[in-house]
């Protein structure tokens, strides 16, 4: 007979056997430039690839046609590990096609990594192994999430490094940060600053959440400067040592914009098109309208929740109603339950610390952590190119699924001797949503996604 830890394991690889089955198809099958915006993207690892070096954001060859700014402005981690990994791979092979799926399958891995960092994160989270599987599973197989990790892009570096830095927090805080956690969360920290801005506010919480575990309430308010400067020089000292080179490198070439955002924006002054043109371009702002009239007057909310459920190819590829609607009415009531019932009410009580101004400080920051890219992708449409698509809310998906997950464990806490089979049922409908969980992903993938590119093949 299999022991339990035997179990766990066998339950463990089946996770990643499966998420790199969807992966791998998806890799395989969609066409290049289909995935949004990829054909672009891709200028930068294969430019890496074929010179050895790194590209001015003003290179033209890496230049986006019609904007007139390219994407080597910004952090770009996850296309330097592309294409350095393409051009290992051009000197067995000069296919196109091997070094497109080579690109790809960097970020296959990175998902995968992601994959296994949420499952510990599961573990750490929740106390039930059936409640760690429901939140790896929505994460991981979410159509959307693990559509990002299938084609050329930063988000899939950018979700990993999300992971590593909530997985380095929540063991920091439990237990004093021990070196080891430090180290882990630097790195969580250098991935997410290489790779995608409008994460950045992790970082933010992940500094503060460190600070305040080394506030003391008893038996009188104090803060522990000694361990806060020992450990936090150690955190600082890699990060520094990590994502400094980026920045001084942007201030060299682009007069002191450690950032290139505002180098990005003067090239596309310089070379894009009239209807592109950041001085001629429509948007909600320059025609007088305020974002409350974007968000009545437009589609944007409901394209932007939709498509962060699951919306592939150019944001053309749709899967069944019953699927979306699954999705919000199942997230909407979790998180109703969760806000609802207090943990006082429920028969055990979990939490990712025990002392309750961490444990408050801590629901704050994943509750700001949540709202952020909200608040940005709104921003973005208004401002400056009005598109409403849900990769830049994915962010937010792994603290918005804890919420999700705690109100279905907290509902299953509350004692209700009435009910003689509780325990069948909440393993029923465990295994109730992860079967619609893959069911969906398959259906989105087979049903709706293949059919679509054997079109256009």
């Amino acid at each position: 007979m299999c022991s339990k830890r035997n179990v766990k394991r066998i339950l463990f690889g089946i996770y990643l056997i499966i998420y790199l089955f969807f992966a791998i198809v998806l890799v395989v099958k969609q066409p290049f430039g289909n995935p949004p915006d990829e054909y672009n993207r891709y200028l930068i690892p294969k430019y890496i690839a074929d010179h050895g070096t790194l590209p001015n954001g003003y290179d033209e060859s890496i230049r986006i046609y019609g904007y007139g700014f390219s994407y080597g402005f910004q952090p770009i981690l996850p296309y330097m590990l592309q294409g350095y990994t393409m051009r290992i791979v051009s000197f067995f092979t000069d296919s196109e096609t091997a070094l497109l799926f080579t690109a790809r399958c960097v970020n296959v891995f990175l998902g995968l990594c992601m994959a296994i960092f949420v499952w510990f994160l599961g573990k750490v989270w929740f106390q039930d192994d059936r409640f760690s599987v429901l939140f790896s599973y929505l994460i991981t197989f979410l159509p959307q999430s693990l559509y990002m990790h299938t084609y050329v892009n930063t988000d899939s570096c950018c979700m990993l490094s999300i992971a590593i830095i909530l997985y380095a927090i929540t063991k920091g805080l439990s237990r004093r940060f021990l070196a080891r956690d430090c180290i882990m969360l630097s790195v969580g920290i250098i991935l997410c600053a290489l790779s995608y801005y409008n994460a950045y506010g992790f970082i933010l919480s992940s500094i503060l959440l460190f600070t305040a575990s080394f506030l003391r309430r008893e038996p009188k308010l104090s803060f522990d400067w000694r361990n806060w400067l020992k450990k936090g020089c150690l955190i600082s000292t890699l990060v520094l040592l990590g994502i400094s080179w980026w920045f001084i490198r942007s201030a060299v070439l682009y007069d002191g914009d450690i950032l290139g955002l505002s180098s990005r924006d003067k090239c596309a002054l310089l070379y894009a098109i009239p209807q592109f043109h950041p001085d001629t371009r429509i948007t909600w702002q320059n025609s007088g309208y305020s974002i409350i009239d974007m968000l009545k007057n437009s589609d944007f909310l409901n394209t932007s929740l939709l498509s962060f459920i699951g919306i592939y190819g150019a944001m053309e590829i749709t899967a069944s109603i019953w699927m979306y609607r699954a999705y919000k009415y199942g997230f909407l009531l979790a998180l109703l339950l969760c806000v609802a019932i207090s943990e006082r009410k429920t028969i055990q009580h979990c939490s990712v610390n025990e002392n309750a101004f961490l444990r408050s400080f801590f629901h704050s920051n994943m509750i700001f952590c949540i709202i952020l890219p909200m608040f940005l992708s709104i921003w973005y449409s208004y401002t400056t190119d009005y598109q409403p698509q849900g990769r830049y809310l994915l962010p937010s998906l792994i603290p918005l699924v804890y919420y999700a997950v705690k109100g279905v464990e907290k509902f299953f806490a509350l004692p209700t001797p009435k009910i003689v089979f509780k325990e069948q049922l909440l393993d029923g409908t465990i295994v109730l949503t992860l079967a619609l969980i893959l069911f969906f992903l398959a259906n989105m993938i087979f049903g709706y996604a293949l059919p679509f590119y054997q079109t256009i093949a």
